[in-house]
């Protein structure tokens, strides 16, 4: 039993991560129905410079965090600006557009900071909490803290604020949110600016959990975007469920099959997904093309 606990709780707190990159995954398409293939690649630059500025600079582990979410939201602004005449014109090139600034990211990863990887110590030196017999890391309990309070301003912000009900109005229909005067480019930006945030949240939280390398964003960016799927795409109650559930998923897979836990993992992702294409939410599919 304490073992079941012990791998149900590293799921959760792995699954937390997930949530963050699929949450920034469903923004963006719930407001402006794309997919941003640069999601991936905006978490891998957010680890490491939440990693550089908490190692390198020295800033305590929290404002390296601020600092790397800051960065990303203006590159987040900046794919958006790049792709805004694109809109309602040309679906398949804006599509194309993000994989290209993933490329492009990619490569100025590489360039800044080499092909190599870094370790990222803890930033809670306390002392693993003992519950009932299971060992919970304390940064766990950080990772779950701050993904559920990000989660809670996110929703807060979409429910109760005039931007975040703009935001809404151009998920349901950007047209009559163009005709009742909504700025319809500002929503989008700010789907980008928030998305981009999440990654790099994202990023710096996962650090001290797994290895920062150039492949980070990759293997967290399939996972998020499993997730959003899972959940059905563009619900962000479906982010967080579908994350934490592919967190639990990861970490059963990873204790049994070993090197296979991949596999596994994504099988029984498609299975779920054949017996329920629309998500476990289901909500209906945004269509702006």
């Amino acid at each position: 039993m304490q073992v079941f606990l012990q791998t149900i709780i590293g799921g959760v707190s792995l699954g937390a991560v997930y949530a963050l990159v699929a949450l920034g995954f469903s923004l963006v398409y719930r407001t402006m129905g794309l997919v941003n293939f640069a999601h991936g690649n905006v978490v891998t630059v957010g680890a490491y410079l939440a990693s550089t500025f908490y190692l390198s600079s020295k800033l305590p582990f929290a404002l390296a965090m601020l600092v790397a979410i800051g960065v990303t939201g203006v590159i987040g602004l900046i794919i958006e600006r790049v792709l805004r005449p694109l809109e309602n014109r040309d679906f398949d090139l804006m599509l194309i557009g993000t994989i290209g600034f993933g490329i492009v990211l990619d490569a100025l990863v590489i360039m800044i900071w080499g092909a190599t990887g870094r370790a990222v110590p803890s930033p809670v030196p306390a002392a693993p909490v003992d519950l009932f017999g299971v060992r919970i890391r304390t940064y766990d309990l950080v990772v779950l803290a701050i993904a559920a309070v990000a989660t809670i301003l996110l929703v807060l912000f979409l429910s109760r604020t005039k931007r975040g009900a703009a935001m809404q109005a151009v998920a349901m229909d950007h047209e009559a949110a163009t005709a009742v005067g909504i700025h319809v480019g500002r929503s989008n930006a700010i789907a980008f600016m928030i998305g981009a945030g999440l990654a790099a949240l994202a990023g710096g939280l996962v650090g001290p959990l797994l290895y920062v390398s150039p492949a980070l964003g990759g293997a967290l960016g399939i996972k998020g975007f499993a997730a959003a799927i899972l959940g059905g795409f563009g619900s962000i109650p479906g982010a967080i469920v579908g994350g934490l559930a592919i967190g639990i998923l990861d970490s059963f897979t990873a204790g049994h099959f070993q090197g296979y836990s991949e596999l596994v993992t994504f099988l029984v992702f498609t299975v779920i997904i054949m017996v329920r294409p629309t998500g476990i939410f289901g909500e209906r599919t945004v269509n702006r093309a």
